[in-house]
């Protein structure tokens, strides 16, 4: 298990060093930053002095290691558009970006799993196929559609609910959430419907078929044989090896659904990072977009580690392969 981890680890550490390499190389490639600092009707000395306070002035290698080191402490200098630090707009904003991301992810796991083991169970019923029907126009309409959709039904035609911000916020030490108020509720609503749909029909198609191949296994008509009821075979051993590769692909989706919320939040205006990244495309702001990709790759990472944890430890297969390896 020790060494699992330290695998995992050190692959975590080569990926994050290659990212941080991309997202260095926009600051190479992608306009010079001297010159949105400065402006066009800058001199050439106060170039070269600028150069030289940002360590533009130094080899490749050393602007690179700096880069590193800066990256590991959570700074990426100053924002080009807004002139505040990254660091603290992207703290500002990532509240409300994992605040989006989580409580759509549990309305996917909350409704999709049992929406696919009722279609594995139920198969050829009328509410079956209509959740096969739902789930495919779900997968097919694209995120910015089924939101503008959203907002002119239950926004626009019925008022029920608004249709941009995020509401009433609490502070909870450094961290902000609407999760505490009715208006933060009331705002987050359609934004992670929209940003919910396309993961809860995805985890509800996953699950059906996972869920009908576990059905046509020997160790499910051996437990039939033994004389087990239905609701013991299907809870107690069918969906227990569902979720296992389920659970994968869950994880997956939860960090897609942090770094894939650009489209939600620019349609709802959702005040999180991906509102954030796009607006610095727009002025070609590179520290928030490096600052935006090392980020995202890190949640990635991590997400990807603590699934791999959770799957050795929920699948005795990998414990015995480990095993026998050694």
């Amino acid at each position: 298990m020790f060494a699992f981890i330290l695998r995992r680890l050190a692959q975590a550490v080569i990926v994050m060093v290659s990212v941080a390499f991309i997202a260095f190389m926009l600051f190479q490639y992608v306009g010079d930053p001297v010159v949105f600092l400065l402006g066009q009707d800058a001199t050439a000395e106060q170039i070269r002095e600028l150069r030289a306070d940002l360590g533009l002035d130094k080899p490749f290698f050393f602007q690179f290691a700096a880069f590193l080191g800066n990256a590991v402490q959570g700074e990426f200098g100053l924002s080009l558009r807004q002139g505040a630090k990254v660091s603290r707009l992207i703290a500002e904003r990532f509240p409300a970006t994992l605040e989006l991301s989580m409580v759509a992810a549990l309305l996917a796991l909350v409704i999709g799993i049992p929406m696919g083991v009722y279609a594995a169970l139920k198969r050829g019923t009328f509410t079956s196929q209509l959740f096969m029907t739902v789930s495919l126009l779900g997968v097919s309409l694209p995120t910015f559609l089924i939101g503008i959709l959203l907002i002119l039904v239950f926004a626009v035609n019925l008022g029920w609910f608004p249709s941009f911000g995020r509401g009433e916020v609490t502070q909870v030490g450094w961290w902000t959430t609407g999760l505490l108020t009715a208006k933060g509720w009331h705002h987050i609503t359609l934004p992670a419907i929209t940003l919910a749909i396309f993961q809860l029909t995805l985890i509800m198609r996953l699950v059906r078929a996972e869920m009908l191949e576990v059905l046509r296994t020997d160790y499910i008509k051996f437990a039939r044989a033994r004389g087990l009821t239905n609701r013991a075979v299907h809870f107690g051993h069918a969906l227990k090896n569902t979720l296992v590769p389920v659970m994968t692909i869950t994880g997956l989706q939860l960090g897609g659904l942090i770094a894939f919320a650009i489209i939600t939040e620019t349609v709802f205006q959702w005040p999180g990072m991906g509102l954030l990244f796009i607006q610095a495309v727009t002025f070609a702001d590179i520290p928030v977009m490096a600052a935006y990709l090392c980020l995202i790759a890190l949640i990635f990472v991590v997400i990807n580690l603590i699934v791999d944890l959770l799957y050795f430890a929920v699948d005795p297969r990998l414990r015995v392969e480990k095993a026998g390896g050694h």
